[in-house]
């Protein structure tokens, strides 16, 4: 069971009100991928919202509740750590690490263990805790 349960069903349910935010004119044009670009055109009608039908724009408003801002989905907050110092500060109730993308395998060894050993939630471990 997670823990902020709560406030991840709160992002859940803002998420679910939110338009599906499509990149103009993708639906017109195979060679478009549908992810998300702003329009930029001067006379671009969905940047002017000039006509009924066309989708939304993305706009601070649509965001999630701050509360909720930064958690993992499993409803811990991600933390990056980058040496073993750095798991003093967190607390392993409610904080989760994810290694820093630069640390070594030893070094991340070393975090992996003192993080079991401190029960705290790997996200991204890739080594184990015995060393192999």
């Amino acid at each position: 069971m997670p823990i902020n349960k709560a406030l991840l069903q709160r992002r859940a349910a803002q998420k679910e009100r939110n338009p599906d935010f499509v990149r103009p004119e993708s639906w017109r044009y195979v060679r478009l991928q549908t992810g998300w670009r702003k329009p930029k055109g001067i006379d671009n009608h969905q940047r002017k919202q000039k006509s009924r039908g066309r989708p939304g724009l993305v706009k601070i408003g649509y965001g999630g509740p701050r509360d909720a801002l930064g958690l993992h989905p499993s409803g811990y907050t991600d933390n990056l750590v980058y040496n073993p110092s750095d798991l003093d500060s967190l607390d392993s109730k409610k904080d989760g690490v994810r290694i820093g993308h630069g640390v070594g395998t030893r070094k991340r060894r070393e975090i992996v263990a003192r993080a079991v050993s401190l029960k705290f939630k790997i996200f991204n471990a890739r080594v184990r805790a015995d060393g192999s």
